[in-house]
């Protein structure tokens, strides 16, 4: 299994990228209240047929040509059963990919969140061109950061500017600091 679930998510969000996504959105809900971390990540990719997509959980299976296995998918399904959550994929061939998962926030084996600015700053550098939306709700605040929004303030300097990706790290870092400063 990996570390934490920002590698996880950052497992899947790489599937995006590598599907020719131009648009991906990451939404992370992290709830005391309900005892609850859900993680979505959808994208406008390639999408994957019905046969893909029932097949897709298998660490056997994948689409890559530089290996043989793909673990992301069946790393991040057996993270949810194992802590008591769910998993779904729903994938329409040319139209793109959602990944729902969750798991139950307080189980022993629930990974620790990890370094969710520094996932974001790897999925950028990986494809700086990708539209990247990512949403960091809690039970009482809600922090958001997009690619198209930081392009827009840098008015031409590429996102994988070092120091732009330190920032963008540091930024989303601090945003979820904010965000969770309510919770219980």
């Amino acid at each position: 299994m990996m570390q934490d679930l920002a590698m996880h998510m950052l497992e899947i969000l790489m599937n995006s990228i590598g599907a020719k996504s131009s648009k991906v959105v990451l939404r992370v809900r992290d709830s005391v209240r309900d005892n609850v971390i859900d993680m979505e990540v959808e994208d406008n990719g390639g999408g994957m047929s019905e046969e893909m997509v029932k097949k897709v959980t298998d660490p056997f299976t994948t689409s890559r040509t530089t290996r043989k296995v793909g673990m992301g998918v069946a790393f991040m399904k057996g993270l949810t059963e194992q802590c008591d959550g769910s998993f779904d994929i729903v994938s329409t061939l040319g139209e793109g990919t959602v990944v729902k998962a969750s798991i139950r926030r307080d189980h022993i084996d629930a990974p620790p969140m990890g370094d969710l600015g520094e996932m974001i700053m790897y999925a950028i550098q990986a494809d700086e061109t990708i539209n990247l939306d990512f949403y960091y709700t809690t039970d009482t605040e809600q922090f958001l950061f997009t690619t198209d929004e930081i392009r827009e303030q840098l008015e031409g300097v590429s996102l994988v500017e070092p120091e732009i990706l330190i920032w963008i790290k540091e930024y989303i870092n601090e945003g979820i600091v904010h965000a969770k400063e309510g919770m219980v």
